[in-house]
């Protein structure tokens, strides 16, 4: 294993010194239990978002922590849900009185220790709404979740219902919203090597040098199927068509693309597969209006990408392109 560490046991602990160190003007980081909140929480009469999960996916969820999308996330170790008492914390610290929304991934963990962490902030009088992603069309279900799995949907839904919380609409609006964008967002990704987890020392899976595997999940569980590396052309269409036809997609749709680095895959390569998606998407008269493209949502060093298409109005357009300013994301700020 060669990685850039000193123990695996210190490396989130580490990893949220050096976040506080390079960003105190975005965010602040609070040790055990372990989260980040903006640094200006908590805003009063603003609903407050908060996510989290494993670490391991930088930069989500903590480099989406600012203004415009997250007031708080919660880092779990590596590829492994946080506690309750970390997201019950999170929570309190960001409540401004207008109510709180967590955004939960589409895994076991996750979802069992938001919803206990929710009912214990109700207990305290904060009110607390929870919506799940769960947008990946690669399996049903999998080894971390009953039901789809949540990936590339989840940073898109950060973004839009931040920028929605800025405006000071309710509670009741801003999770609304947010089904609305998991409603209208599918995914899907694949992967051509394993990552390594610091604490096990050794890769996930194994693949081999001519091999890749189609519908892999964030923390390298399987997906569709095992087979021989072939062109981007074609892995492009195998990662898009199951995308397009489940929503579905028709033509005249405007979206936006979001093509993500697994992490260790280069944005020479992600630009051939999003010129291969707009190719795609215009042979169905489908036009792709807003994009992102880079490591949003990564699996530690996993060589792979996904494709994640969301649905769009004039609501989710404008609401995509108010201004941001976190460690990950920034724009208009």
């Amino acid at each position: 294993m060669k990685k850039l560490i000193n123990r695996p046991e210190d490396v989130v602990t580490e990893e949220l010194r050096g976040i506080e160190a390079a960003h105190p003007d975005l965010v602040r980081v609070n040790y055990g239990p372990n989260y980040i909140v903006r640094a200006d929480a908590p805003l009063q009469g603003k609903v407050a978002l908060v996510s989290g999960g494993g670490s391991g996916h930088e930069p989500m969820h903590g480099g989406f922590v600012g203004m415009g999308m997250l007031d708080a996330a919660c880092p779990g170790e590596v590829f492994t849900s946080p506690t309750p008492d970390q997201m019950l914390e999170a929570t309190k610290a960001v409540d401004g009185g207008a109510g709180v929304l967590h955004i939960v991934k589409n895994y076991t963990g996750d979802v069992m220790n938001f919803d206990m962490a929710a009912e214990l902030a109700r207990g305290e009088g904060i009110d607390v709404e929870s919506v799940v992603i769960d947008d990946d069309v690669a399996v049903q279900d999998s080894l971390y979740t009953a039901g789809r799995r949540g990936v590339g949907t989840t940073v898109l839904a950060e973004k839009i219902c931040g920028a929605a919380a800025e405006e000071r609409r309710p509670l009741a609006e801003v999770a609304e919203l947010c089904r609305k964008v998991n409603a209208n967002g599918r995914s899907m990704g694949m992967a051509l090597t394993s990552c390594t987890v610091p604490a096990a020392g050794a890769p996930t899976f194994e693949l081999g040098d001519d091999e890749m595997e189609i519908g892999i999940g964030i923390h390298g569980e399987p997906g569709r199927e095992r087979r021989k590396l072939a062109p981007a052309a074609e892995i492009s269409r195998e990662l898009t068509e199951p995308i397009v036809s489940d929503v579905p997609f028709a033509e005249g749709d405007e979206v936006l693309a979001f093509v993500n680095s697994m992490g260790g895959t280069p944005l020479i390569e992600l630009y051939v597969v999003y010129n291969e998606l707009n190719r795609l998407l215009s042979e169905r008269g489908i036009r792709i209006t807003r994009n992102l493209i880079g490591p949003y949502i990564t699996s530690l060093e996993m060589a792979g990408c996904s494709i994640t298409l969301l649905k769009l109005d004039d609501e989710l357009t404008r609401l995509w392109d108010a201004p941001v300013k976190t460690p990950g994301l920034r724009w208009g700020a």
